[in-house]
């Protein structure tokens, strides 16, 4: 790759070679040792989502935390040309407890008019227990030399948190789908102006209820058949986008044909079976810590939709509607894409969350939310 080009952007670093890449694991302290999970063993699944389960992201008062199925673990995990020496894990070598964590993938990504192979970094996670050990810059260490040991040298990654420097930033919208539930376990209120009703709870119910039924014709789950058709369509519409995935057909398969309680993927098809529009959205159950009747929040977020024959007004309302039939309690969206256009319309409420977007090793101008067209796990 080109050194900085003139418009300010391009690799940061001079490019190296595989040989400029050290060939050793990083030193970590002498009770641990290096593992690699295989996602592909039920044991090493278990570990991974133990430690995730107990010990990744949480919201500040402790009341939830994101609780990943193992199928979504390995959905997440597996894209096509994945590499278990890039799923790198910390464990007790007395013990084998897995005890930390971190993960990439690969994945191409387009940067105007430049597509770049680059690693998604995930899963960054270390046991609560240990976290003076300082052991999470050594993991991202080691999965940046894993990485370039395969001539990769650009990366992008998600945080909740502001590091030196996001390249764009998103915030998040909730859609009440179980507001009963929701005000119960404190993830939401009873808007303030319908306290003043005599049955507060019944007007928010109201404020909230979808029909039952979506309202496109031509609506059905995504299939096979559609994988090409499906390509090309968001292929198309992701061309509108400063900052997004290219997507081969082997990737469609892999990310969007539907999984039993990891990814909801469906199509509009017209009179003559021409898809004409797609939408999505994955599950991501989130543990509820200490409540006496509710042990987890099943949340439905937007993934990637595309609206050509209707708008994407109506499109996410039968998502919604989808979502609901599904029992989901909420439906999440971060404010990228197109998603601004019906966050208010639809009733969602703004979040308190903001999803910071980072490139590792490339310059590029800041983006904006509404240019940003790339959903990471």
């Amino acid at each position: 790759m080109d050194d900085i080009i003139k418009d300010g952007t391009g690799s940061i670093e001079a490019d190296r070679t595989v040989d400029d890449v050290q060939k050793e694991p990083y030193k970590i302290p002498s009770a641990y040792e290096w593992f690699n999970p295989d996602v592909t063993n039920a044991d090493d699944v278990q570990a991974l989502y133990d430690l995730l389960a107990n010990h990744y992201v949480e919201d500040d008062e402790s009341v939830f935390r994101f609780a990943y199925p193992k199928e979504f673990l390995y959905w997440a995990l597996t894209p096509p040309g994945w590499l278990r020496d890039w799923h790198i894990g910390v464990r007790v070598k007395t013990t084998g407890q897995l005890v930390g964590f971190i993960s990439g993938i690969p994945a191409q990504l387009r940067l105007k008019d430049t597509v770049l192979k680059v690693a998604e970094i995930n899963f960054l996670c270390v046991h609560k227990q240990i976290r003076s050990k300082r052991l999470a810059p050594v993991l991202i260490k080691e999965v940046t030399r894993r990485v370039n040991l395969q001539s990769v040298w650009q990366a992008v990654y998600t945080a909740g948190i502001v590091l030196p420097r996001p390249i764009s930033s998103a915030q998040y919208w909730h859609r009440s789908l179980n507001p009963q539930k929701l005000v119960a376990i404190r993830f939401s209120r009873i808007p303030p102006h319908f306290e003043k009703f005599q049955r507060p709870m019944e007007a928010t119910k109201r404020h909230y209820a979808l029909p039952s039924k979506p309202k496109l014709e031509g609506l059905r789950p995504m299939e096979e058949k559609d994988v090409k058709a499906v390509q090309e369509l968001l292929c198309n519409y992701l061309k509108n986008f400063v900052f997004a995935p290219h997507f081969d057909e082997a990737d469609i398969r892999h990310w969007l044909l539907p999984r039993d309680g990891v990814i909801n993927s469906f199509v509009v098809a017209d009179k003559d079976g021409k898809v004409t529009d797609f939408m999505s959205f994955y599950t991501l159950p989130s543990t509820i810590i200490g409540h006496p009747k509710y042990s987890l929040l099943k949340a439905a977020y937007s993934y990637y939709n595309v609206a050509t024959s209707t708008t994407i007004l109506d499109l996410m309302q039968d998502c919604l509607i989808m979502a609901k039939n599904l029992d989901f309690d909420v439906f999440n969206a971060l404010d990228l894409m197109e998603n601004q256009k019906f966050v208010r319309e639809l009733k969602f409420g703004v979040g308190d969350g903001h999803l910071q977007y980072y490139l590792f090793n490339y310059r590029f101008p800041d983006v904006k939310p509404e240019d940003l067209a790339l959903v990471l796990l």
